[in-house]
């Protein structure tokens, strides 16, 4: 059975390291989807920039036209700290309970998983498929090192064959940017063209999010 993947994040503004982390995941889990999921209020980080409503906007105008990719708005939907946990009953109440799930992590997100609000327990809904880089550092936490000892695989077909419970390393090209680096050029006036796509640099400079200046660089 296909798995369905997840990929949060604040998205503050998604840029095109997360759509080839999306597009990596997908064709590596031979995933029929991957659902990108805009992070309304993120317990562990400080508030994004602008609005959860504006980053689904820009999250969608995004990925239009891109098979297998989707947005998924239900953390926006929910009060209260966006717990990925909750978010995970949510889905796996839509899918039922033999579908593979798979919670797709960058490799930052999952060395602070120790820190997730019941963490220990993503495993009993999901998989975790944690996307690393050729330069990644081994892990410090030693419940991570445990996690994987006792749930790490190498297969991605191994999702495929249960529901959840297991742990994948994939690795993925190094992308070097970030929706600071984003923001950052914003401010200053300066170009993100093909760090984000074009639909989200038109969005951007109708609206004025981030402080961009006026005109915002196209090119």
């Amino acid at each position: 059975m296909s798995p369905l993947a997840l990929l949060g994040g604040t998205f503050d503004p998604v840029h095109v390291g997360h759509l080839r982390a999306a597009i990596e995941a997908r064709e590596a889990l031979h995933a029929d989807e991957i659902r990108m999921l805009p992070c309304a209020v993120p317990p562990h980080r400080e508030q994004p920039a602008v609005g959860p409503e504006q980053r689904l906007l820009m999250l969608q105008a995004a990925i239009a036209g891109i098979p297998g990719l989707r947005t998924d708005a239900r953390e926006l939907q929910r009060s209260g700290p966006s717990y990925t946990y909750d978010t995970l009953l949510s889905v796996r109440g839509e899918i039922g309970e033999r579908r593979p799930l798979v919670l797709v992590l960058g490799a930052d997100a999952f060395a602070g998983l120790p820190t997730w609000y019941r963490w220990r327990e993503i495993t009993n809904v999901a998989h975790i498929a944690v996307l690393t880089r050729p330069d990644a550092h081994g892990l410090i936490d030693p419940r991570l090192e445990d996690l994987l000892a006792s749930a790490g695989t190498a297969d991605p077909a191994r999702l495929a064959a249960a529901a959840a419970g297991q742990v994948l390393r994939l690795q993925i090209p190094p992308m070097p940017v970030s929706s600071t680096l984003v923001r950052t050029r914003l401010r200053q006036g300066r170009s993100v063209r093909f760090l984000v796509p074009d639909a989200v640099i038109d969005m951007i400079a109708d609206t004025g999010w981030y402080g961009a200046g006026s005109p915002v660089q196209r090119a």
